[in-house]
């Protein structure tokens, strides 16, 4: 089974919904976030199952079938927009496989609780598993962060996580 990321609410019944269709069309949800009042907008943002590179056309693809199956299940009254996206390079860190395969890179985090008297943590991802996410610290220390109650997680933008992430000259054209 595809881990889902943790979600509250709302958004956690708009993941619950929109999750399976992804998941049969080849794509895992990386985040769902719901902003404004007046006229929502969802975000739906999403990676390709086989790790191949995310494009437009993976965006149609969503933006359709999920359009669909909100139309049904219309989690707003009124007017809402529908936005597709891809994680991009500086992305959230939403599952365990994110920690995992950008171990080594920097990322920050905010908690929801706090944690030895501070919310924000910035430092070098070391991994993570069901329950617990590690961060290698600016002064050498090393913090095992519970993913429960990070708030939020996200790369920082560096030189290493752009070489990291870039495409190889062929699989660009």
């Amino acid at each position: 089974m595809t881990e889902r990321p943790f979600h509250e609410g709302l958004e956690a019944r708009i993941a619950d919904t929109v999750a399976p269709t992804l998941e049969h069309m080849g794509y895992e949800l990386v985040r769902i976030q719901v902003s404004g009042k007046e006229r929502p907008v969802l975000q739906v943002m999403a990676d390709r199952a086989d790790d191949a590179p995310f494009r437009v056309e993976d965006c149609e693809a969503i933006s359709h079938a999920l359009g669909a199956v909100l139309d049904v299940n219309d989690p707003f009254r009124g007017e809402w927009t529908l936005e597709v996206s891809s994680a991009g390079i500086d992305r959230p860190l939403t599952r365990a496989k994110d920690w995992e395969r950008y171990a080594g890179h920097v990322a920050t985090v905010e908690l929801a609780i706090p944690m030895e008297g501070r919310k924000r943590f910035k430092g070098v991802v070391l991994g993570a598993d069901a329950e617990t996410a590690r961060l290698k610290l600016d002064d050498g220390s090393e913090m095992a962060l519970p993913r429960a109650s990070i708030r939020r997680a996200k790369l920082v933008l560096t030189d290493e996580l752009i070489a990291a992430t870039a495409l190889p000259p062929a699989a660009a054209n």
